[in-house]
């Protein structure tokens, strides 16, 4: 069932100027946004209507300048506020009052800001019936995730939650369920017998760009591989859903996450890397020392940088290592899931050097698909040369943000995370969380604008 209102809580927020607004703009220009749906910000900055829909006209002119004028001022014209505290349930009340149909609140708010806000909408009764969508990260451990479930739980079915991870709306991701089980090229293929290694990558030239508020308490584990780049994993690792449902497809992924070893203390230096990035240049621009950053606390020891070794230890994966690899300030950016295949046996060709494995590579922003062959070479024919292959894929109809926007609209929670799929995630990377807080591992440095420790 469709909407009768989206409530934006923290609409005066970077979140909601940056992605949100873009998003509603884009599903108005491609007529996917319903006529009927209305649209309120609260927030504590006293504004009226007026002030509000100025802030959000320069806002969607810095982050939605693709489309045009007229959508940009036709959503502009949808928009209300409603001044006060986003978890006053008087407040709450008012913002849902007449409502057509189910209420979405979007908590666009600090992690800090999420109980109190979910418990204003269950005393202003706005609790089971409408929906409730809420932003990573989920938690800062496993212990707050738990007790945020809870709360959600008492006041909500689990099919009116919207975990928030903007990563399961990119095209290629998606790709990577049609690739894996409507083409019979890879499915035979597509485990430990075939499979050397995954690599799971999200390089990043961007540093901390005045987010140490967040990023500084949070660190490169927490922020990328505790729910992006497991949830990549998932998609990668897990066995053919008996649908796209929200129930086959999130009961799938749960499975890869509870069947991904735990790393006990003694194993985390060995499989676990962290490090923070120095100072150095990035594409012509001087990048401060981390730990020299406004706002940053050099004592915390927040790694930039962090690369995990995991296994999955069922029947399809078992001793495939799937490498989770995210960093800031670095000299490219790197975007991609990375299927290495195991050499071919006994080769008719006498070269000692082989060209290299067979490598599908799934890339994102730009999205593409990318095949390394070994094939015969143009001079002697019995002798390998390296080809490649390349697909660029046509830009989605909806960006990912877009994408998910609309589901939350729509009511198909599908492409969110379950509650349980948070918990495991969690439960993956607290030991190493745990033992990086021991001193288990070192902190390593590596200059901005280079390739990461080695």
């Amino acid at each position: 069932m469709n909407a009768g209102r989206l409530v934006i809580l923290g609409a005066t927020g970077d979140l909601t100027g940056r992605y949100l607004l873009p998003a509603l703009c884009e599903l108005l220009a491609g007529g996917c946004l319903p006529p009927d749906l209305d649209i309120i910000g609260v927030a504590r900055d006293r504004w009226d209507d007026q002030e509000f829909r100025s802030h959000a006209s320069a806002r969607l002119d810095r982050h939605a300048g693709g489309e045009s004028r007229s959508h940009r001022d036709a959503l502009v014209r949808r928009l209300r506020y409603v001044a006060g505290d986003v978890a006053d349930p008087a407040v709450l009340r008012t913002v849902a009052h007449g409502a057509a149909g189910p209420v979405v609140a979007y908590l666009a708010l600090p992690p800090a800001v999420f109980a109190p806000a979910i418990a204003g909408l269950a005393a202003a009764g706005l609790g089971s019936g409408n929906r409730v969508v809420v932003e990573k990260p989920f938690g800062q451990d496993l212990a707050s995730a738990r007790d945020l479930n809870a709360l959600l739980d008492r006041h909500f079915s689990e099919s009116d939650v919207f975990r928030m991870d903007h990563f399961l709306g990119k095209q290629t991701v998606q790709n990577i369920l049609g690739l894996r089980f409507a083409n019979r090229l890879f499915a035979p293929l597509w485990n430990a017998e075939h499979v050397e290694r995954v690599d799971i990558v999200w390089d990043e030239t961007v540093a901390l760009e005045g987010r140490a508020g967040y990023y500084d308490h949070t660190g490169a584990l927490r922020d990328m591989i505790q729910n992006h780049l497991l949830q990549l994993l998932c998609l990668v690792a897990m066995e053919r859903p008996g649908g796209l449902g929200e129930g086959p497809l999130r009961d799938a992924k749960v499975d890869v996450l509870r069947s991904v070893r735990r790393l006990q203390p003694q194993e985390v230096e060995r499989h676990a890397l962290r490090a923070r990035y120095t100072a150095g240049a990035v594409g012509g621009r001087q990048i401060p020392d981390y730990a020299a950053e406004p706002g940053v606390d050099p004592a915390r020891g927040t790694e930039t940088f962090a690369h995990a070794t995991l296994f999955v230890d069922n029947e399809r994966w078992a001793g495939v290592p799937f490498g989770l690899r995210t960093g800031k300030a670095l000299g490219r950016d790197c975007r991609e899931v990375r299927i290495e295949f195991r050499p071919v046996e006994r080769l008719p060709f006498g070269q000692a050097d082989h060209p290299g494995p067979n490598v599908l590579t799934l890339a994102m922003d730009p999205d593409r698909l990318v095949v390394d062959l070994a094939l015969n070479g143009a001079g002697d024919p019995f002798c390998l040369d390296p080809a490649r292959w390349q697909l660029e894929l046509a830009p989605q109809e909806l960006s990912a943000y877009a994408r998910l926007l609309l589901d939350v609209i729509d009511g198909d929670p599908a492409l969110s995370i379950r509650g349980d799929e948070a918990e495991e995630s969690w439960s993956i990377v607290e030991p190493i969380l745990s033992a990086w807080g021991d001193g288990a591992a070192p902190l390593r440095h590596y200059p901005a604008g280079s390739e990461g420790p080695s």
